[in-house]
């Protein structure tokens, strides 16, 4: 493996500039916002920053201005990446022991996330004025213009955002009432697929940030609602101030990057454990033919669990936001290290135990389970000057924390947090701290051939099940030559402490049986929401996963 690039401008070998924009999201809907803007000749950074507005209004259930994510930009003509950082951060008055009971024990999940105290300040406001003012081309106020549309005109539910209402109904009938007002019916029923919903408070708001800009999130009339929003809902109240909506910063963070054989693999550094994560287990794989075993090789997706569960070891051990804690990326990224691991993986059996190793450099930590729902979302796009964007924004869990603030949902984001934060007397680097970002398996990526040209840029939804399904596409696309869409229909793998789950698909039900003779392995549900770009013979296409009701628009 060759050297770590870690830096905060990685220059590479300019790009090409594509004569063409591609754009490519979860919804239909956001991909035509993203494909209008670029239409008006904006750039690329502009068409992801119009779907995530967009998004707001018609994937409520995933992500929005009321949370945050991180963004990765290639610049075409510099060949410059860069990412942006905006995740949400806790209260200033926030407390390791946050999310512990009385008698000093850790919450329940189901306990924690609904309500003011699981949420965190937003960042995807911050995050759109940097990248606007850094990469954007058209107006502020045009950004916003698609979803103004959709949340003044109204919108079709779609079968997720359907299935989502049916399994909150109930909790929001009996303690979410404003919630419930805006998309159950009037007799508290969940709408069926199909129903159109109007946001006219949505409208008023994303109408008020175009006309005033960014710091009118932050202060003033919003920042009140939303403070008076957690702060005054009975449950779970929170003790976030307008203080810390005004402290409020993106944050311009470097990108993390290493070598996977040809190739060059670039992602978001902490308090991402994506790239981290992604490039261990890549690095792991990388003595092992892949190439010549295949996709329908058992072998092949028995090594890829083997090098996820050590990996996965790691980042519960090491990963948290580096602002606040020393992130040893470098020694986890180290050749000899990843040498070190990949070497406890055997092809025809699986280990008994996957403890976390001594990476260089590392701290004394120890390892604890950190919570994240599967939700999320994530869009990609390109422009004819050869910039190439990916996002992955989110609200954490099905509609984040079931509040309201101007018709947009708010996050419950500080549940990604670890609740319990020291484990056998040793601190967890996860833990709940003042002004801290909790750490995301959001892992939005690029990856470049060897001439230094963009290649591939993809990130997915999913919890801590996102890691995997990026994984996963970057090994077919890298190893086994699929296209990016091909690609992403790959079973989808992950593990938990019965063993491997490989999706319940026609090809992850083929492979299970075989698998499960190396080692603890059953078909499951574990489904994904990618989307992706691909550069192919010089012409950029995109793709969306086929289980979700995402779309590409060239």
């Amino acid at each position: 493996m060759k050297k770590l690039l870690f830096a905060l401008a990685l220059l590479l070998t300019p790009a090409t500039a594509m004569a063409q924009g591609v754009v490519a999201s979860a919804d239909p809907r956001a991909t035509d916002a993203g494909k209008e803007i670029l239409n008006e000749g904006g750039s690329a950074a502009d068409a992801a920053m119009a779907m995530m507005l967009a998004l707001t209004v018609v994937e409520p259930q995933s992500s929005g201005i009321g949370g945050g994510g991180f963004f990765v930009h290639h610049n075409g003509k510099t060949g410059v990446i860069e990412t942006v950082d905006g995740r949400e951060k806790a209260p200033a008055a926030a407390k390791s022991s946050r999310f512990l009971k009385p008698d000093g024990t850790p919450m329940g999940f189901f306990q924690a996330f609904p309500g003011g105290l699981s949420v965190g300040v937003p960042g995807n406001i911050r995050l759109l004025a940097m990248v606007h003012a850094r990469w954007g081309k058209l107006e502020w106020k045009a950004l916003f213009a698609p979803a103004i549309r959709l949340a003044d005109e109204g919108y079709d539910v779609t079968p997720p955002l359907a299935s989502t209402l049916k399994m909150l109904a109930p909790m929001w009938r009996e303690r979410f009432p404003e919630t419930a007002a805006l998309y159950l019916d009037k007799d508290g029923n969940p709408p069926p697929v199909g129903t159109h919903i109007r946001n006219p408070a949505l409208a008023k708001t994303l109408r008020m940030l175009a006309d005033k800009g960014p710091d009118a999130f932050y202060s003033g009339e919003n920042a009140q609602a939303l403070v008076g929003a957690v702060t005054g809902t009975p449950v779970n109240t929170s003790d976030m101030t307008l203080a810390d909506l005004a402290a409020y910063r993106a944050k311009l963070r470097p990108a993390v990057c290493n070598s996977y054989r040809r190739f060059t693999v670039c992602g978001m550094g902490p308090p991402s454990s994506g790239a981290t994560t992604v490039l261990q287990i890549l690095g792991m794989l990388e003595r092992f033919d892949m190439k010549k075993l295949g996709k329908d090789s058992p072998v092949a997706w028995h090594l890829i669990g083997e090098a996820m569960q050590l990996a996965y070891a790691d980042r519960e051990k090491y990963l948290g936001d580096a602002d606040f804690v020393s992130v040893p990326i470098a020694g986890l990224l180290d050749p000899a290290y990843i040498t070190r691991r990949s070497r406890l993986i055997a092809p025809d059996h699986a280990l008994a135990r996957y403890p976390a190793g001594d990476p260089p450099g590392a701290q004394k930590r120890t390892a604890a389970i950190q919570n994240e729902v599967p939700s999320t979302t994530n869009f990609v796009a390109t422009d004819a000057d050869g910039d190439v964007v990916t996002m992955t924004s989110t609200v954490e869990g099905p509609f984040g924390s079931q509040l309201l603030a101007g018709g947009y949902v708010l996050n419950n984001e500080l549940t990604d947090f670890t609740f319990a934060p020291e484990k056998d007397g040793a601190p967890v680097a996860n833990r709940v701290e003042p002004g801290k970002r909790p750490l995301s398996s959001m892992s939005p990526t690029i990856v470049y051939d060897e001439k230094g040209k963009p290649i591939l840029a993809l990130g997915s939804a999913g919890g801590k099940r996102i890691i995997m399904h990026v994984l996963k596409t970057l090994v077919g696309v890298l190893d086994w030559g699929m296209s990016a869409g091909d690609a992403i229909a790959l079973p989808n793998l992950y593990f938990d402490d019965k063993g491997l789950m490989i999706e319940a698909n026609p090809a992850g039900n083929a492979l299970a049986p075989a698998m499960a003779r190396l080692g603890p392995t059953r078909a499951a549900d574990v489904g994904s929401k990618l989307t992706a770009v691909q550069r192919v013979n010089g012409v950029w296409h995109g793709a969306a996963d086929p289980r979700s009701v995402g779309t590409a628009s060239e």
